[in-house]
């Protein structure tokens, strides 16, 4: 797993406040993050950029940016924290590079058995028809 520096420019961080119940300081403190990245505009490695605009993630808008609202904590700072570890989560997830996959064909023993289990079958299904006196 590759470790990523990103600078702090690059992440834009804006309080909002939070949602759901929470009392009187619900309606005062902006306690929750949102996490603003521009993905073409940062300093990541180009492949990395690709794989990340590739990915099928609500997160990442259409325009390239990711944004990642963070409101589990009460504190302000520990939902930046959490906001600032899901990037880094998501740009671990992109990073890692999976195997191709080699075409295999299957062995000429599991394709009789495959055969001999489907013909048991059929045999036992028609032998739950209706019985034949004649």
């Amino acid at each position: 797993m590759t470790i990523f520096h990103i600078p702090a420019d690059e992440v834009e961080l804006t309080a909002i406040r939070s949602q759901g119940p929470g009392g009187q300081n619900v309606n005062k403190v902006a306690s929750a993050i949102q996490l603003r990245f521009d993905i073409r505009a940062s300093s990541l490695p180009l492949e990395l950029k690709e794989r990340l605009l590739t990915l099928h993630d609500h997160r990442i808008t259409q325009g390239g940016v990711v944004v990642i609202k963070s409101q589990e904590h009460r504190s302000q700072d520990m939902n930046r924290m959490a906001a600032l570890l899901r990037l880094h989560d998501l740009l671990a997830l992109a990073s890692v590079v999976q195997k191709k996959r080699k075409a295999t064909r299957p062995t000429r023993s599991s394709q009789v058995k495959r055969v001999e289990r489907k013909v048991k079958r059929g045999q036992t299904k028609a032998l739950r028809g209706k019985a034949n006196w004649d």
